[in-house]
């Protein structure tokens, strides 16, 4: 009696399983998480680490969520985002009013990006006292900036009338010659207008003169404590998009400038005002200056008013994810 033979064992079919259960396997492992950003230049890497696959290469489901400065840090409270980037002393106003959350590392330098803007006829940041000056709510980049460059130079944002403008209608009261402004807090691209029509106002001092705008990016305690695999992992992805825009900056602009509605080109422009800063550069900062701003800002966040108490200081960074 003849036998048949049974029919070739095919690999094919497991194999496929096996990568498709390697793949089920690897993006349950991903650790998700919620950032909330602006579009401010300096944050951009952050993006392209997203569109760039570099935060899922390194284990991480990232959603990017842009939220305005003044509200970011209810939705680190709700549990809306974990993790947030924004300015060092703003950490500060959010961990006095309540809101844990540590810097795990610096995303940032403004250098020329920011600026205070004056009318014509003021030739000096002291002269500005009891004047009407321009700038964003109290608690804000902005207001803080124009309180560091007052104090300066020996006069307090006590010491002027604080109008509540954004940069961009700060810098457009400047052009327009309306407003009846003697000075204003704005940035770029806005900053470039006034500079363009020197008659309408001049530029009396940016960070390249006053060097206090730096942003860092942090989570929660709780998250830190829970996932510091993904800490580290959010920091190596933001080195890496810096990698990334050294080897091709053509690429990296067009994913950057496209996520702000900006051409490659036109970001390239402004991103030249700011310094993204790189792991060594991140080694360095924390090695001293980021707690002797810290202590600086914090005395001034205390002396205007924005904040009632200092918080423990030594709790606002963890720099185990940096080395």
């Amino acid at each position: 009696m003849k036998t048949s033979r049974p029919a070739p064992f095919s690999t094919r079919p497991l194999l496929g399983l096996v990568l498709a259960l390697m793949e089920a396997g690897a993006q349950a492992q991903e650790t998700k998480v919620g950032i909330g950003i602006s579009g401010w230049t300096g944050f951009a890497p952050l993006t392209l680490a997203k569109e760039a696959g570099l935060f899922k290469k390194n284990g991480l489901d990232v959603t990017i969520k842009k939220i305005p400065q003044k509200d970011r840090h209810l939705a680190i409270a709700s549990g809306d985002v974990q993790c947030a980037a924004t300015t060092v002393e703003t950490w500060i106003v959010w961990n006095a009013n309540g809101v844990a959350t540590t810097q795990i590392f610096q995303l940032d330098k403004s250098f020329g990006a920011d600026g205070l803007v004056v009318k014509p006829g003021i030739a000096r940041i002291a002269d500005l006292k009891g004047k009407t000056v321009a700038a964003s709510a109290p608690g804000t980049a902005p207001y803080f900036g124009l309180a560091w460059m007052l104090k300066k130079n020996g006069v307090s944002v006590k010491d002027v009338k604080v109008v509540n403008l954004e940069p961009q209608a700060a810098a457009n009261a400047f052009i327009a010659g309306t407003g009846d402004l003697d000075g204003g807090m704005t940035y770029e691209p806005y900053l470039s207008g006034v500079r363009a029509k020197p008659e309408a106002g001049k530029i009396i001092a940016t960070t390249l003169d006053y060097p206090m705008v730096m942003d860092t990016f942090g989570c929660t305690p709780r998250f830190l404590s829970e996932n510091p695999k993904a800490a580290k992992a959010l920091a190596d992805s933001y080195f890496e998009a810096l990698a990334m825009i050294k080897a091709d900056p053509k690429k990296s602009f067009e994913i950057m400038g496209a996520d702000v509605k900006q051409s490659g080109e036109a970001f390239e422009k402004s991103q030249a005002y700011l310094r993204w800063q790189d792991k060594a550069a991140n080694q360095k900062f924390f090695a001293g200056e980021h707690a002797q701003f810290s202590k600086e800002a914090a005395e001034l966040l205390l002396e205007v008013g924005i904040i009632k108490a200092i918080p423990d200081l030594s709790k606002l960074a963890d720099t185990r994810f940096i080395q």
